[in-house]
């Protein structure tokens, strides 16, 4: 539940950064009579460049959505079945499900068992490393959003580039250009320059969300997994 209230937290957040954004480009639109493909058209191949930018982003954005959640990292069902093995001092067993298991409370646990002969202590150092590692890949999986949010401006930099290079050109052709004979070029400007910073905005702010909830999710499963640990030390004693 905790988690779907996030979700949603995040989407509605996602949702005011847009709507007004939307709202902004179908004002001009209608203000100047030109509607938002049309805005979109003069933006020449840089403007394509956003789009799949834009695409991509939120396929990734998607695919975090579904795979970063609590449930996936720390199934519940595992959880029980390691913690009734480690009460039963079945640790052979308890490793072996790990082993056979690919979530981030397998991997940090079972890393842990490895070092059961050597101690607490080397335990707790292996699943310290364990998770310091998971966490990392963790992060590696959202730290594309942060790439795109940050190639959009240069993007939208390179339309500006090219929307001047069009304005300059048509003077150039022109004994008396006019306000309108560069407004090709001034579109292509400004329409790119607008899109890459929204892709910036957009996507950095919903990396920002998703790296604290990476950090809150493995904290919180790594204090599990040292409880269970404990538990090993208990029985031992």
């Amino acid at each position: 539940m905790r988690n779907k209230q996030y979700w949603t937290r995040t989407l509605l957040t996602v949702g005011v950064m847009v709507l007004p954004v939307a709202m902004c480009f179908a004002a001009e639109g209608e203000k100047h009579g030109k509607s938002i493909l049309e805005l979109f058209k003069s933006t020449g191949f840089v403007g394509i460049l956003l789009l799949l930018c834009s695409i991509g982003g939120f396929a990734l954005l998607i695919e975090n959505v579904l795979s970063l959640r609590f449930e996936k990292l720390c199934p519940p069902d595992l959880e029980d079945d390691l913690q009734a093995l480690i009460d039963q001092r079945e640790l052979a067993e308890a490793q072996e499900l790990c082993e056979s298991d690919n979530t981030y409370l397998a991997k940090i646990v079972g890393a842990g068992l490895k070092m059961k002969e050597a101690g607490y202590e080397e335990m707790i150092r292996g699943l310290e490393q364990s998770a310091a590692a998971e966490t990392f890949k963790l992060n590696t999986k959202i730290a594309s959003l942060s790439l795109l949010g940050n190639i959009g401006p240069l993007l939208g930099l390179l339309g500006t580039v090219t929307g001047m290079i069009t304005s300059f050109q048509k003077i150039e052709t022109l004994k008396a250009p006019t306000p309108g004979d560069l407004a090709v070029g001034v579109y292509e400007s400004l329409v790119n320059t607008t899109m890459g910073l929204f892709i910036a905005i957009l996507f950095l702010t919903i990396y920002f969300f998703m790296k604290n909830k990476v950090t809150k999710m493995t904290l919180e499963i790594n204090l599990r997994g040292v409880q269970m640990l404990k538990g090993v030390l208990h029985h031992e004693s």
